[in-house]
């Protein structure tokens, strides 16, 4: 997923609930998404036991107070301040990387984004050359879309606020406004020498985060953006009506994460049930499992890069784990770590991190990442393609 864009944006943080996606948030699922945030149901999960050292927090720090948190909020109420601003400071000082807090209609926007839809103009922002920002991609038939935006055209400003030298994510807010459906934002759009500002409306829009097509060789590519809500059925569904023999190229490139559940039901495409990952909370050890029924046999090859997080990560590493992939491309990103929700008297959610995700054969994730069996910086596709072949995934 790109690194910005008004959909989710990029800032690190998890979801379990999926595990906060490193969902971060800014209004889109970017890198901004991750693994954490624990479910308020655990269908795939089931206890396993404890071991030493579970439930600390970052780099062996205890976790965050929730209680805590919860009274430094109350005292700032009652002495007229922000609640939501004591928290932050709160968190900050725990020293608690992927700990984040939202208000009320941000944490609304971000369990929407996690159901696979969010209300934006249905472009994406990236930085390119210094401060400047460009659209980066442009999702059909979105407003954006109908209005003729395209994918390198520059942004200048954002409702009369130039938006060199913001970051990405406070473009991305600029984009989102109110996140009401029909409110309406100017953009200030450069496009070679010609410049113009475009008003687009504001609209409730759908992600797509799984794609499938068929490669020259037979092959079948599949590619998974984001563990939004349906995205582990719809690989499961892919691979199920796939030719038989062909094999599969899993794409996993860029995925911040998302959805532990989805990223399970995507593992049970692949593995006859069985271990998918470990995590602890508060001390204790659980376990994620895949369903029975997949397709064991089937050629697989996993893409991933720097930008694989978290849920995409602990779906890398169940099928390394378990011999049931060959993983080409670079080391992922290292996101493994598992917050969870928090209300706090004004209405706003704290996600905090209260443990880390392991693969199945207890390797850590966090702060170090999946390194992949063939590393392939440069040309990677053409790579993992070639490996495939060779498994006898081709025509």
């Amino acid at each position: 997923m790109p690194d910005g864009t008004d959909l989710l944006c990029s800032r690190p943080r998890g979801v379990l609930r999926g595990a906060v996606l490193t969902l971060v948030f800014t209004g889109v699922l970017a890198t901004a998404a991750a693994t954490g945030s624990l479910p308020r149901q655990e269908p795939a999960v089931k206890r396993a036991g404890a071991h030493p050292g579970a439930g600390q927090g970052p780099q062996g720090r205890a976790p965050v107070d929730s209680a805590a948190l919860r009274r430094a909020a109350a005292a700032a109420m009652a002495d007229g301040k922000s609640g939501k601003q004591a928290a932050e400071e709160f968190v900050s000082r725990s020293g608690d990387r992927w700990g984040a807090v939202y208000d009320k209609r941000e944490y609304a926007e971000f369990e929407q984004a996690l159901d696979g839809a969010y209300t934006g103009v249905g472009l994406s922002a990236g930085r390119s050359g210094g401060d400047r920002v460009r659209v980066t991609r442009v999702q059909a038939s979105g407003p954006a879309a109908r209005a003729g935006l395209r994918a390198g055209d520059r942004l200048l400003s954002v409702d009369g606020r130039p938006v060199d030298g913001l970051s990405v994510s406070e473009v991305v807010a600029l984009l989102r406004g109110d996140g009401v459906s029909g409110s309406s934002v100017a953009l200030r759009v450069e496009r070679g020498r010609a410049v113009w500002t475009q008003t687009l409306r504001r609209a409730r829009l759908a992600t797509d985060p799984v794609t499938v097509r068929r490669l020259d060789d037979g092959a079948v590519l599949i590619r998974v953006e984001a563990f939004t809500k349906g995205a582990g059925t719809r690989v499961r569904d892919a691979v199920r009506k796939a030719p038989a023999g062909a094999g599969v190229l899993l794409d996993l490139r860029g995925n911040a994460g998302g959805l532990v559940a989805e990223a399970a039901t995507a593992a049970s495409a692949f593995l006859d049930g069985g271990l998918v990952a470990t995590y602890d909370v508060e001390g204790e050890e659980r376990a994620v499992y895949a369903e029975g029924g997949g397709d064991t046999d089937r050629p697989l090859v996993a893409l991933v890069d720097g930008g694989t997080m978290s849920a995409a990560e602990l779906l890398t590493g169940a099928l390394q784990d378990r011999g049931r992939a060959v993983t080409v491309g670079s080391r992922t990103f290292g996101k493994g770590s598992v917050q969870m929700p928090s209300t706090l008297p004004d209405g706003s959610v704290a996600e905090l991190t209260v443990g880390h995700y392991r693969t199945p054969a207890g390797h850590a994730v966090d702060g170090r990442g999946i390194t992949p069996d063939l590393t392939a910086e440069e040309r990677a596709e053409e790579r993992a393609r070639t490996v495939l072949s060779g498994l006898g995934g081709g025509s």
